[in-house]
């Protein structure tokens, strides 16, 4: 039981660690996905 919730946090810390540093160098789905050609409705 102590192995499987230290995998679990483990996991957590790896996956908002990622979503961080990913985020910071450019790699958001925002930045990945928007281009000149796309319309934004108003």
């Amino acid at each position: 039981m102590k192995v499987m919730l230290i995998a679990f946090v483990a996991i957590a810390i790896v996956a908002l660690g990622s979503n961080l540093i990913l985020s910071w160098a450019g790699f958001s789905s925002q930045e990945r996905a928007a281009g000149l050609a796309v319309r934004l409705d108003d």
